[in-house]
């Protein structure tokens, strides 16, 4: 029933779609409208006979009978990107002046009332006047958004370790790598996430990668319901999860354009905080809705979950399916909630000048220690506790360390407002060793069993620390770049002071996206680790040991560059 229904609405909209593309030939074409017309035609009648074919090569050749899904969803996607920039680009050709102020398509060419053309938050009369409502507003519409993005980047923390109970003959290293494959996926989108605000746009950029979250989590329902489905759909759809994780970085990059330097730490600690609740979230929830039949028919049949000699029926699909709603009304509040600014807007080429900066690559490497670590632990976490500690319910413990990592980040963004980021930092990195220490010292070894209660406060320590040093190091990032920029136009005049600052917001926006991508391989790396250490040596201690190791090197550069007294860059 959930199938039809789903195809139904497909083709409703592939109607609204041959309307809509008949729509733009008149305006585009007022002269040759029967011959562009007859083309676009005969291209489509074309598709109608050729896509039939393909889909069924594609089954014979992957065994996937939902193949055809994913063709057409990559067609979709090459057809929006290259109408989008066919049309940006005949609107430039013609109207030269298009290039330098933001304006929508042709239809749609009276300035957008959601595009902020006058933004000064550093100017105090403003800010309490208008930017803080309208920043305000942004944020609390970001901030759902983001934490839908983590909950399906991590949505393959709970389920890999149910697929074994339902019938799915997956080793140990497939369901590591199932849960690792998002952190990947995602940490490779937010290189390119990290440009996408000032080239698109925030409101438009956060309605686009909110909405793309409906493919994984739609997909992951139907797949997980037949123990039959091909380990590399699996795979796949892990990497599709990735989706999630690259909107953090965009996330991030739009929110600090809308709050005034003294207030960028607080604004962003909130939004990543709170949006990082989204791992503690699935974390929590899909054990609950995998119980019940949350959606009745519509929703598919239970499956049968076997484990120890205990059976009971759960409806794993939900996993999946109990985030659509939410990705729908967040879209749309996204889309008529939020804003555009104007001066925001740079191209790639010119924020890719960060790549230049070696203040960029310092903050990608302690972010890696922060933010890497608490994606990485939150997502090897439930099968570290199932293959240390077989007898303890992973689901029942492992949302715990997320939710205060996620709940304790604005904390740290301001400490670091009040004490500095560099100092809070460099604290966070020795305590962050100690508990890794104090995680080695519970674990099982050979003749001991190991304390659970002792591995999870460590751990709870653990994720505490990454969640202070997340909010520390996002707060550090702005002051760098401002501080730069502004040393460098010293003695220039009142213009290049203002082109200095907004040359900082913008650099500061890609070093905050790119350094999250950066460290979200963490979420792959953490997981693997464990994995591949634990099939090199039965334990995952030699992993820890490195992780230990890295932290010593944060501390290094930390110090160094940022928190002694004769640093180059005191922040």
């Amino acid at each position: 029933m959930g199938f039809i229904l789903l195809v139904s609405v497909l083709g409703l909209f592939m109607s609204f779609g041959k309307a809509a593309v008949y729509k733009h030939i008149p305006v585009y074409y007022p002269d040759n409208v029967g011959a562009v017309g007859g083309a676009v035609g005969m291209i489509g009648g074309l598709g109608g006979f050729l896509l039939p074919l393909t889909f069924g090569m594609l089954n014979d050749l992957t065994g996937i009978w939902s193949s055809c899904f994913m063709l057409l969803f990559v067609l979709m996607t090459i057809a929006l990107t290259w109408m989008h920039f066919s049309i940006v680009r005949m609107e430039r050709r013609v109207v030269p002046e298009l290039a330098k102020i933001s304006k929508d398509l042709h239809e749609l060419s009276h300035p957008a009332p959601l595009v902020l053309t006058d933004w000064n938050p550093e100017d105090k009369g403003f800010w309490e006047t208008t930017g803080k409502r309208i920043a305000t507003r942004n944020l609390w519409i970001s901030i759902p958004a983001l934490l839908l993005a983590f909950a399906v980047w991590m949505v393959w923390s709970v389920v890999v370790i149910n697929l074994p109970s339902i019938g799915f003959k997956y080793t140990t290293n497939e369901l590591f790598w199932l849960a690792a494959l998002p952190g990947l996926s995602g940490a490779t989108l937010r290189i390119f996430y990290s440009f996408m605000v000032p080239i698109f746009g925030g409101r438009r950029w956060t309605t686009i990668s909110t909405a793309s979250l409906l493919l994984p989590s739609v997909w992951i329902g139907f797949a997980v319901q037949n123990p039959e489905t091909p380990y590399v759909l699996m795979v796949v759809l892990a990497l599709l999860c990735g989706f999630g994780g690259g909107n953090f970085a965009s996330s991030m990059a739009n929110i600090s354009f809308f709050y005034p330097q003294s207030q960028k730490g607080t604004a962003l600690g909130l939004n990543a905080g709170l949006g990082n609740l989204g791992v503690s979230t699935v974390q929590f929830v899909v054990p609950l809705v995998i119980a019940a039949g949350v959606f009745g028919s519509l929703g598919g049949e239970p499956q049968e979950w076997v484990k120890a000699g205990v059976s009971k029926s759960i409806w794993l699909q939900n996993a999946g399916f109990i985030w659509v709603p939410f990705i729908i009304a967040t879209s749309i509040a996204a889309w008529f909630g939020m804003n555009d600014i104007a001066s925001a807007k740079a191209s790639f080429k010119e924020q890719s000048v960060i790549f230049k900066r070696k203040h960029n690559w310092l903050m990608c490497w302690l972010y890696t220690g922060t933010f890497g670590s608490f994606i990485g632990y939150a997502a090897g976490f439930p099968m570290l506790i199932k293959i240390l500690f077989p007898e303890v319910n992973p689901t029942e413990y492992a949302f715990l360390g997320p939710l205060v990592g996620a709940l304790i980040r604005p904390v740290g963004g301001w400490l670091a407002d009040k004490l500095g980021g560099a100092r809070v930092t460099l604290w966070n990195f020795v305590i962050m060793i100690c508990a890794v220490f104090g995680v080695l010292h519970f674990m099982p070894s050979a003749g001991n069993p190991g304390d659970f209660w002792g591995f999870l406060a460590m751990f709870m320590l653990l994720f505490i620390t990454t969640g202070i040093g997340n909010g520390s190091t996002f707060r550090m990032i702005p002051v760098i770049f401002m501080t730069e920029r502004l040393c460098a136009a010293k003695g220039q005049g009142i213009d290049a002071i203002a082109k200095a600052k907004k040359d900082a917001a913008k650099e500061a926006a890609a070093v905050l996206g790119f350094s999250s991508a950066i460290a979200a391989y963490g979420a792959f790396f953490i997981p693997k680790s464990y994995g591949t250490a634990i099939s090199m040596t039965g334990t995952p201690d030699a992993a820890l040991y490195c992780f230990i190791a890295f932290y010593l090197g944060c501390i290094g550069i930390t110090w160094w560059f940022y928190a002694r007294k004769t640093a180059a860059m005191p922040c």
